[in-house]
């Protein structure tokens, strides 16, 4: 079965990523068609490009960016938890994507987006360049969470059969593409 690796994208005390992690790993798991991982970058740390070679190279030092890269490495399809800051990418993702390189290529990644004025997708634009640059395909379809619609009085997430069943769709996309680029990453015949 693929690997689906779901990525926070903030590490923000109190931020609404907890809430829309649980929802959108609720959902995959209820979807079947992966193993599940969560890897919220607040428990992860990663310092900032501490790594004295460059990422391509794949000689790192230290313990953290192992870790880090065995689990990309693992994965076979992403989903990215993509919050909206200042109208762009968190630093947090930013710094979790440029720490590794090959670990990334030909592998599908989908966002569910979340924000206030744009709900998120000027981050996905941002993060699709990077992505692009790393070898991934990012998936054309992008479902949104604007909170002031999907959070009600006391800022439980709310977000609606409409976006549940987005989210269901993104995830059999997801599950399609890594097994097409699963070809991709098999080693070439001698």
């Amino acid at each position: 079965m693929p690997r689906l690796l779901v990525i926070t994208s903030t590490t923000r005390p109190g931020r609404v990523g907890t809430a829309v992690a649980d929802w959108v790993l609720g959902l995959a798991r209820e979807h079947g068609g992966f193993e599940v991982e969560l890897a919220d970058l607040a428990e992860i740390g990663l310092p900032f490009l501490d790594e004295p070679d460059h990422p391509s190279e794949g000689a790192y030092i230290h313990a953290h960016t192992r870790a880090w890269s065995k689990t990309v490495e693992a994965a076979d399809a992403f989903l990215i938890l993509a919050a909206e800051y200042n109208r762009g990418i968190t630093a947090p993702l930013k710094n979790a994507l440029d720490s590794l390189y090959a670990e990334w290529a030909a592998k599908p990644v989908g966002f569910v987006s979340y924000g206030m004025s744009s709900a998120g997708l000027r981050a996905v634009e941002m993060i699709t360049q990077v992505a692009v640059a790393l070898g991934m395909t990012p998936l054309p379809d992008i479902v949104t969470l604007p909170l002031r619609e999907v959070q009600d009085a006391d800022g439980r997430l709310i977000p609606g059969e409409r976006r549940e069943r987005g989210v269901h769709a993104l995830l059999e996309e997801l599950r399609r593409y890594s097994e097409a680029l699963g070809q991709l990453r098999k080693p070439a015949a001698a």
